[in-house]
């Protein structure tokens, strides 16, 4: 697979064994799989016919068996249906922040992007992938053809961090988008207000999609390690600034833990799963728990 390998984690895939992403809503779509459709028995897997009753949908009507008999019947399908999972990965010029030898936040969030796509690929369902800072910059739209992790993994390779972000424009563009309802799994920093993040999280929620919150963030953002005088470094457009860390960790943290629990707490109360990673964390742990414990309830 090229150079797309490094996305895909030998260690990481081996946990997720056994694990699958279902979704915990009706969800749409016509290729036979695990999970309930609104669609009462109509997919692509044909079972039997039944004989029409008014009422019935007639463009399930099988034309050549009444050209036959005169007789009206219908096509009876298997009822389960595909998951469509939206990937929505950030690469807003925050996203290539590292600290130590920590790799970026935008390449642990490709490492997840590659992990999720794979697995949904393997259980037979649909992926796609949206790249945005504050716009969308590429759609790959869902498919669930085995090439379509080449064609993921490549985007990805194609799109480094930078500009700004506007999260609440882009998902609302994005709500109005993606017409067929599904699992969308959201992977960044989260850096911008949280109101505009939340309102357009409100509005997939109330276009019916389930949504999942990847928060990504670097060990340093979290512990504030830095001792001596230092000189940070202004991204998506804010100003450097130098000064003695000591004198601002105690309101940095407070800000920072306010702004966690802000977004944590909306999440909760809109019904999203809201998943904390850190980059210093090896994968494999923090998404085969998360699967776990999501599949658990899911049952």
């Amino acid at each position: 697979m090229e150079n797309y390998q490094r996305y895909l984690d030998p260690q990481t895939l081996a946990s997720l064994e056994g694990l699958d992403l279902q979704a915990r809503m009706v969800v749409e779509g016509y290729v036979a799989g695990m999970h309930p459709s609104p669609y009462h028995g109509f997919s692509v897997e044909f079972a039997e016919h039944r004989e029409y009753v008014p009422g019935d949908d007639i463009r399930h009507v099988d034309w050549k068996v009444w050209s036959k008999t005169d007789k009206l019947y219908l096509k009876q399908y298997e009822e389960e249906t595909n998951l469509l999972l939206y990937l929505l990965l950030d690469t807003s010029e925050s996203m290539a922040y590292a600290s130590g030898r920590n790799v970026t936040k935008l390449q642990y969030a490709q490492f997840v992007a590659a992990a999720l796509g794979y697995m949904i690929l393997q259980q037979q369902d649909s992926v796609g992938l949206v790249v945005f800072d504050d716009a969308v910059r590429r759609y790959l739209r869902p498919a669930g053809q085995a090439s379509q992790l080449k064609e993921l993994l490549h985007l990805m390779d194609l799109t480094p961090a930078r500009e700004k972000s506007d999260m609440g424009q882009v998902f609302h563009d994005l709500a109005e988008r993606f017409k067929k309802r599904g699992v969308v799994a959201i992977l960044s920093d989260l850096f911008d207000e949280p109101a505009r993040i939340m309102s357009g999280l409100k509005h997939f929620r109330h276009r019916r999609h389930e949504v999942i919150v990847f928060h990504i963030l670097d060990p340093a953002e979290l512990e504030f390690p830095f001792r001596s005088t230092t000189l940070f470094k202004g991204l998506e457009g804010m100003p450097e600034v130098l000064t003695e860390p000591h004198a601002l960790r105690r309101a940095y943290q407070a800000e920072l833990g306010a702004f966690l629990t802000e977004l944590e707490k909306g999440c909760r109360m809109i019904d999203i799963d809201y998943v904390p990673l850190r980059t210093d964390q090896s994968l494999d742990v923090p998404l085969s728990s998360y699967l776990a414990s999501r599949s658990a309830r899911v049952r």
